[in-house]
């Protein structure tokens, strides 16, 4: 088993994620509890994750130095590293920051790199500090152009840093350095399954008798969520689809043939356009967005539990990454309040049931593959539950939206053409609040820019810019400012996760 010691990285359970991936058993830890815990569980490595603080930070998470006199093999990653690099008597400066992609150069291809078929190769890089003096009997093992000591290794006592992500996505051969970790802690394998049976038996034990109301918005997570609550309560679901007015359009249309042809419920459809509408009235914060769309939501599922007093449970389609991102572990950092998460009442009446909420969203879309869910389902673009709220940069009026909700149609009907739709993870448009002057039929407008975002990811966790050809974007831009009024011109958002985040709010 490797124990994972969780210092806040929004990549920590991301970690594990791959090592689970490897087939590797692994146990999550608090910093605090770490050295007590490794005494314990005896595990066959240790895993610092990285983390939202300074080493130097007054309340900084740490770990008691005696952790790496166990001889237990440990990998610490970024902060992880950085930690260690400090107990053991190196020195870490703030100096030198990477955000993002870099290049990383091999300079003794041992121990992590062990059978990289490259010496240089792309890293997701996401710091503030580095470790600028090694510990003793630390040496260099890999750099970028700004970092020396981008990984290293004590090879006598086991020890490796790594100052970049290999458990990310876009880290190249980042599963295989994981891999090579785990050879070094002579750890053993087990394969690993996402069984959706297993799912259902979980979810009928909790259940019971009892109803579920569930909240569905026709997107892969609350469709996948409801099809495996459906499996194990039958008729005791109640789907509930919120038309808040700020999905993309035909939404509901997709919603409701899910229900009559997949999972067989009687769907619930609430019009409530102009309640949202209302309470997002002259509010500019996207986290004051998010909270207030959280809110509403609920507020209508408990309006609905009261016509069914036997409905004990409010079904979602969280998952991970949605938790992680609203500080869903002790030393995370606060990056944004998902509505399903961040936005929900103390007071809330109904339970929360959650089967996706430990699973990335490429661990859901395969679970209802399994499952028997239409590929054409599970592989549809995500959309987020507070919609095209967070696509506008400000204030949420009637015309802002119907001005988003056209330019959003126009990206996605061009990227259909173009054969591109189901190529990338997920294409919006974006009312961007910043304003440029045009020319429009030989007169000066001033008006609003927008942007046009797409991305290419796996787990939501990091994402590439999609290289979407110039003729396209060329089209894009053209149709948005002329068929949409009071547009002045048309950006395309080239920024990857890290340091990004995937919407703009």
């Amino acid at each position: 088993m490797i124990l994972i010691v969780d210092f806040g990285s929004q990549t920590a359970h991301l970690i594990g994620r791959r090592l689970r991936q490897i087939g590797t058993t692994i146990a999550y830890v608090h910093p605090e509890e770490a050295i007590i815990e490794a005494k314990k569980l005896k595990p066959n490595g240790i895993i610092l994750s990285g983390g939202p603080s300074s080493v130097y930070d007054k309340s900084a998470p740490t770990v008691s130095a005696d952790i790496f006199t166990l001889g237990i093999p440990i990998l610490g990653i970024c902060y992880g590293w950085q930690l260690m690099a400090k107990l053991l008597g190196g020195n870490v400066k703030n100096t030198i920051k990477e955000y993002g992609e870099e290049k990383v150069t091999i300079e003794e291809p041992l121990g992590l790199f062990n059978n990289i078929p490259k010496k240089q190769f792309t890293i997701i890089v996401s710091h503030g500090d580095t470790v600028v003096t090694l510990p003793e009997g630390f040496s260099q093992t890999a750099s970028t152009k700004t970092v020396e000591f981008t990984a290293v290794q004590n090879s006598a006592k086991h020890l490796y840093g790594v100052q970049f992500h290999p458990e990310a996505h876009h880290t190249e051969y980042g599963l295989h350095i994981l891999e090579n970790f785990t050879a070094i802690c002579k750890e053993k394998y087990k394969p690993i399954s996402l069984n959706p049976e297993k799912i259902i038996a979980d979810i009928k034990n909790i259940v019971g008798n009892q109803k579920v109301i569930c909240a569905v918005s026709g997107g892969v997570d609350s469709t996948v969520a409801a099809f495996l609550i459906a499996k194990a309560i039958g008729g005791n679901l109640i789907p509930v689809y919120v038309d808040s007015g700020l999905m993309r359009q035909h939404t509901d249309e997709h919603v409701k043939n899910i229900f009559s042809k997949h999972v067989r419920s009687n769907l619930v459809i609430i019009d409530a356009r102009k309640r949202f509408i209302k309470k997002l009235k002259d509010i500019t914060d996207s986290e004051q967005k998010r909270m207030i769309i959280g809110r509403l939501y609920v507020e209508i599922f408990q309006e609905v539990a009261l016509k069914h007093p036997e409905a004990k449970f409010l079904g979602q389609g969280t998952i991970y990454s949605d938790v992680i991102e609203s500080k869903g572990s002790k030393h995370a950092s606060h990056i944004k309040s998902h509505h399903n998460v961040g936005g929900l009442p103390k007071d809330m009446h109904l339970k929360l049931l959650e089967p996706m909420r430990n699973f990335y969203k490429d661990e859901v879309r395969e679970i209802g593959r399994l499952a028997g869910i239409p590929k054409e389902i599970v592989m549809q673009q995500p959309w987020p539950g507070p919609g095209h709220a967070v696509n506008i940069m400000g204030s949420v009026t009637e015309k802002r939206l119907a001005q988003v909700m056209q330019a959003d149609q126009i990206v996605v009907e061009e990227m259909k053409k173009a054969g591109l739709y189901n190529k990338v993870f997920e294409c919006f448009a974006i009312m961007t609040g910043a304003y440029s002057t045009a020319v429009k039929g030989d007169s000066r407008v001033y008006a609003e820019v927008v942007a046009i975002r797409s991305y290419d990811s796996v787990d939501i966790m990091t994402a590439e810019w999609s290289k979407i050809p110039y003729d396209i974007l060329a089209k894009m831009s053209s149709r948005i400012v002329n068929e949409i009024a009071d547009v002045s011109r048309v950006v395309y958002d080239i920024t990857s996760k890290p340091p990004a985040t995937m919407r703009w709010e």
